[in-house]
């Protein structure tokens, strides 16, 4: 189990977060069980009204939720999404927004982690949680 804070931020930037979270630009900034944290550029991710998708929130905080779940769930386990759910309470039109992910449930099989992503003016925009199913690797043949 990674346990040092810098150890599993070097963890989550080596393993990276995907190629959609790359094109996003989200890049995390805190990682640890308990906090992890990221950003994300408005310009790129918005829908025509140049507001920040909804769905540019959702990516940002799936991202953060899957990563902190395969963190707790360790070496030779897979966290799989198996539940997702937004509420956008304000739109960002500029600069970036940044998610704060915290467990709710850290469980055996199950985690459960909430994501708040505010503006850079620190006004929440949207609240995420997310459920993440962890199951065993299968072995390699």
């Amino acid at each position: 189990m990674i346990e040092k804070t810098a150890d599993a931020l070097a963890w989550v930037q080596e393993r990276g977060a995907g190629s959609l979270a790359e094109k996003m630009g989200i890049e995390f900034v805190q990682f640890t069980i308990e906090r992890a944290v990221a950003r994300m550029p408005v310009a790129g991710n918005t829908q025509p009204a140049m507001l920040l998708h909804g769905g540019a929130y959702v990516v940002l905080g799936e991202s953060l939720g899957s990563m902190a779940a395969n963190l707790h769930a360790g070496p030779g386990r897979l966290a799989v999404g198996i539940e997702i759910n937004a509420t956008h309470t304000r739109s960002a039109t500029s600069g970036h927004v940044t998610g704060v992910c915290t467990p709710l449930h850290l469980g055996r099989t199950l985690t459960t982690h909430e994501i708040v992503v505010t503006d850079d003016q620190g006004r929440r925009c949207s609240t995420i949680r997310i459920t993440n199913l962890i199951k065993d690797l299968p072995a390699l043949a």
